[in-house]
């Protein structure tokens, strides 16, 4: 059996590494960024470096909402991860692809070229996020529900998107897959423009607002108590935290002023070490003019994703996509979909997430039903995990379309064998 290259291609980041691994080799941005000072185009890895300075970084991503818009920008990322990170020869190497759900067959014909006709590789195979997903959770707790069962509602809450996908037999049932236009892209276009409105103008930095967004935001389990103490003075502020912004001399990037203060509220009461920790920043050094404060943002930006509504977008939470991704399958499946709610991708992080989504969902949910909801090890690199145990089955070979197929008959072939 030839050598197994697994490419979790997400909108945001790309993991990649060799099938049989339990962690990708290189978890990387997928885009290519040029700051303001430099006029040299960074991409994958080289983004990642310490020395960097990406303040007000200009940049280009492949993917726009969640589909590949830009093949020939993907393919030179691509080729520089096959080069220069993986060090593989594509002609004697098979292919193991993420593809975003319900994607258009033009965008998919794109990336078979790609794939075949300018990389060369021996065979491809195209995976969706959720049978991935499932898969791993299932060999990772044998006698578990999900793999006692074979079914599981896959959460992925990605870049562009966020999906509910029912799972069963390892297929994901695509007349079940609901959609919510909200992912961490959003959710960071949404605190960009509430620190800029409050604070200090950060519309150009994404890297940067990523950056603030995964180390101060949390989910609120209490709304209303939240933005209570949100609006107090002093020691009673429990969610104030300053993040302070690079300067390009002494600090490329920007970092959390006092790491204590992250941890100081918890489920709505002081940690241990609070009241002293706040009196340390507040004795500390003065406010600086290349630093802001964040209070509300911390838990207004997730909220997102469980009250759309509140920001004036017409759909529903994600408690309500999950509820029309159960309801749109067999009523005999319905005890199983709430028993076995998987969570994968990067917004699934934020603190007490999981607790606030199960809340949701079990009050639209009927009282004879279980609802539990299952947190991957490390979403990030779940969808390639699973990828990668798939890529080392004994069957994986036989399962994928052939350079020398795709050259007799074309994409059709891959369009036919990968969906159905």
């Amino acid at each position: 059996m030839s050598e197994v290259v697994v490419l979790d291609n997400g909108g945001g980041l790309i993991k990649a590494g060799l099938a049989g691994d339990h962690d990708p080799t290189f978890t990387v941005p997928n885009c290519t960024a040029r700051s303001s000072s430099s006029k040299k185009w960074l991409l994958a890895d080289q983004l990642l470096s310490p020395g960097e300075d990406l303040t007000s970084a200009a940049i280009r991503r492949p993917f726009d909402r969640g589909y590949l818009i830009n093949p020939d920008l993907q393919s030179s990322i691509w080729s520089h991860l096959f080069t220069h990170l993986l060090k593989i020869h594509p002609p004697n190497v098979a292919l193991l692809l993420t593809q975003p759900l319900l994607t258009p067959p033009s965008i998919q014909r794109s990336v078979d070229e790609i794939v075949f006709e300018e990389f060369g590789f021996k065979s491809l195979f195209l995976a969706d996020s959720p049978s991935l997903v499932h898969l791993y959770e299932a060999s990772r707790n044998p006698y578990g529900l999900v793999s006692k069962f074979q079914t599981s509602l896959v959460v992925d809450c990605g870049f562009s998107f966020t999906h509910a996908a029912p799972v069963f037999q390892n297929f994901t049932l695509n007349y079940g897959i609901k959609r919510m236009d909200l992912g961490g892209k959003a959710l960071t276009n949404y605190l960009k423009e509430l620190v800029s409105y409050r604070s200090v103008n950060v519309m150009d930095e994404s890297f940067i607002m990523d950056d603030v967004k995964e180390k101060l935001c949390f989910v609120s389990l209490d709304l209303l108590k939240d933005l209570d103490i949100a609006r107090r003075n002093g020691k009673d502020n429990l969610i104030k935290c300053s993040y302070v912004l690079p300067d390009g001399i002494t600090h490329m990037k920007g970092f959390v002023k006092n790491p204590d203060d992250v941890n100081r509220y918890n489920d709505g009461c002081p940690s241990p070490d609070g009241d002293m920790a706040f009196s340390e920043m507040q004795d500390g050094t003065h406010k600086s003019q290349n630093e802001f404060t964040l209070t509300n943002e911390r838990f207004l930006v997730p909220e997102m994703l469980f009250r759309p509504a509140d920001l004036g977008m017409n759909e529903g939470g994600i408690a309500e996509c999950i509820v029309r991704a159960v309801n749109c399958c067999h009523p005999h499946l319905h005890p199983v979909l709430y028993e076995s709610i998987i969570l994968t991708g990067g917004s699934t992080l934020f603190p007490r997430f999981a607790q606030r989504l199960e809340r949701e969902i079990r009050g639209l949910v009927p009282d004879e039903y279980r609802v539990n909801v299952i947190t991957q090890e490390d979403p990030i690199v779940g969808v390639w995990r699973g990828g990668s145990l798939l890529g080392s089955s004994p069957e994986f070979e036989a399962m994928c379309v052939t350079r020398s197929e795709y050259e007799e008959v074309g994409s059709s072939r891959c369009h036919k064998r990968f969906f159905h």
